[in-house]
C-alpha cells in the first residue's frame, strides 16, 4: 500500500458525513471510496479520532460483516448501538440485522440497497 495522503482523515470524514441516517457502511468501503483500498484499519483510526466532532456520524461505520467492532470507542458500551437504533437500525448481539439492506456503498450512493451482505 502506498503512503496515505496528509488529508486522509478529512477525506474519510467527508464520506462518513454522507451516510444517510438509518444506513451504515464498512471501514473497507470507505477506504475504497477515498482511493485507499486496503486501509480499512486506518479508517478505523480516523473514526476513533472523530469523536470530538459531532458532524462525523462514526456510529454508522462498522466492519464488513455489520459488526459493531468500534463500540468500545463510544462513551459507553451501548452508545453505538443506541445511536443506530435511534435511526431505525436493528442491532442484536453487536451485529446490524438485515445488513444487506442497511449497507450503504459510498462508491455508488445512488444504487438501491442490495439483499446480500457487502464487504
Amino acid at each position: 500500500m502506498s503512503p496515505l495522503p496528509e488529508d486522509f482523515y478529512q477525506r474519510v470524514y467527508a464520506v462518513v458525513r454522507q451516510i444517510p441516517p438509518g444506513r451504515a457502511t464498512s471501514y473497507g468501503a470507505i477506504a475504497r471510496a477515498v482511493g485507499a483500498d486496503g486501509a480499512a484499519r486506518t479508517v478505523g483510526y480516523a473514526m476513533n479520532a472523530s469523536h470530538t466532532d459531532p458532524t462525523v456520524p462514526a456510529h454508522r461505520v462498522v466492519n464488513r460483516n455489520g459488526l459493531l467492532t468500534g463500540k468500545f470507542h463510544f462513551g459507553s458500551l451501548n452508545a453505538m448501538q443506541q445511536q443506530l437504533e435511534a435511526e431505525g437500525v436493528r442491532v442484536e448481539n453487536d451485529a446490524i440485522q438485515d445488513w444487506g439492506r442497511v449497507f450503504w456503498d459510498p462508491a455508488d450512493a445512488n444504487t438501491p440497497p442490495s439483499n446480500s451482505p457487502q464487504p
